[in-house]
């Protein structure tokens, strides 16, 4: 139970310190010991587990979530590469709907507070794709 209790630490931890992705690959590792817990009597074991889990969590998985967090958007693809493009609305876009050309195509769109509107002819950015709906502002 106390392996839990320290993932979910972990887990806060990383919430609130931005996403810096150690207090989480080390989160990972808790609950790593936490499962070898469950399966062995030993108390060394799970900490030797928790030790192993953290420092490869940190070793290899972080680097690369790391470069993934920091693509250009140039190597983006999909619609990640449409998040911060510029778009025109060619619909009123309202908190109820709108359309707006986007990379060439035509995209529904709402407003990404809620409760803005655009006219027709104005210049948005991309700040978020939700399914088939371009959020802007």
């Amino acid at each position: 139970m106390y392996w839990l209790i320290a993932a979910l630490i972990f887990g806060i931890i990383e919430v609130v310190t931005g996403g810096t992705l150690v207090a989480g690959m080390v989160g990972v590792g808790a609950i790593a010991g936490a499962v070898t817990a469950g399966f062995t009597d030993s108390t060394l074991v799970p900490w030797l587990v928790f030790a192993g889990t953290s420092a490869a969590m940190l070793l290899f998985v972080r680097p690369a979530a790391r470069r993934h967090l920091r693509t250009p958007i140039e190597m983006r693809s999909g619609t990640a590469a449409l998040i911060g493009a510029e778009a025109k609305v060619t619909a009123a876009v309202t908190p109820e709907d709108g359309r707006v050309e986007l990379a060439g195509e035509i995209w529904s769109a709402k407003p990404f507070d809620g409760e803005s509107s655009f006219a027709v002819g104005d210049r948005v950015r991309v700040l978020e794709i939700k399914g088939a709906t371009a959020l802007v502002a």
